[in-house]
């Protein structure tokens, strides 16, 4: 992996959020490819419940400031950075206001899940690139975690087709069995095209739900990483019938071979 740039997208990120199969290997991969000699960048969400002073979160100015049009209205995009200093590992966060300063991930304190979801993950989305854009930096691989970060394949391949930082980058997109109970709006269709992307491209989203995101995901990236032992079935045989390349599940104590050798052999082919 030495000198090969990779930008990690994530819905959730160990020390940050609490640790589960998404969160968990948000950190391992990322710290895999740091310690092979690869150069890394890490965009997670910058939730309400995450502590700012304890994991000392800053602002960059110069990074912050612009913003993004999400179904019509303009939405303040703010640029955070941390340290996971044991790695010495940097963290970027997506943040605003409107959508991030509630104190919970994804759902309120009764388990419903926010109505806005769906709104959150296209800001997501689109601050990354923006801001990806704005470090002027070019990836040679993109790998996505988690469903909070499943709109990236679609946004980069259709949204920011001509550019041309990201002309050469491949998109890894790594599948868990932990979702989302329900869907999300049902009127994301119509803003993901306000946007200008075809309806037809998600049209799977009628029914927004978390085997239908993934899919919108696993089509717009070039492999995919099943990364859990039971993935839903229906998700399982759209993966198998795409004829991409597909690192079948590793356990956790075995990944950083398997992840090495995909991404040098399969991605970057």
């Amino acid at each position: 992996m030495t000198g090969k740039k990779i930008l990690f997208v994530s819905s959730e990120l160990v020390p940050y959020l609490p640790e589960n199969e998404v969160s968990l290997m948000s950190y391992e991969t990322p710290r895999m490819v740091n310690s092979n000699g690869g150069q890394i960048r890490i965009f997670m969400p910058r939730y309400g419940n995450i502590n700012e002073r304890r994991h000392q979160l800053h602002e960059v100015i110069r990074l912050s400031g612009m913003n993004l049009v999400i179904n019509d209205m303009d939405m303040p995009l703010i640029i955070k950075v941390a340290s996971i200093p044991k790695e010495r590992i940097q963290v970027y966060f997506i943040d605003n206001e409107e959508y991030f300063k509630r104190k919970a991930t994804f759902s309120d304190q009764e388990g419903n899940f926010f109505p806005d979801n769906d709104e959150r993950a296209i800001f997501f989305a689109k601050g990354v690139v923006e801001t990806v854009k704005k470090l002027n930096w070019s990836p040679d691989i993109i790998h996505v975690h988690g469903w909070m970060a499943s709109l990236v394949p679609l946004y980069l391949r259709k949204y920011y087709a001509d550019e041309p930082l990201f002309a050469d980058s491949k998109i890894v997109t790594s599948v868990y069995q932990k979702g989302f109970e329900g869907e999300l709006d049902n009127t994301i269709i119509s803003k993901i095209a306000f946007d200008e992307i075809s309806e037809d491209s998600v049209s799977v989203l009628d029914a927004p739900n978390y085997n239908n995101l993934l899919k919108v995901a696993v089509d717009h990236s070039d492999a995919v990483i099943l990364a859990a032992e039971e993935i839903p079935e229906d998700l399982k045989e759209h993966i198998i019938n795409l004829e991409k390349p597909v690192l079948p599940y590793v356990p956790i104590q075995e990944f950083e071979e398997a992840y090495a050798n995909f991404y040098n052999t399969e991605v970057l082919k």
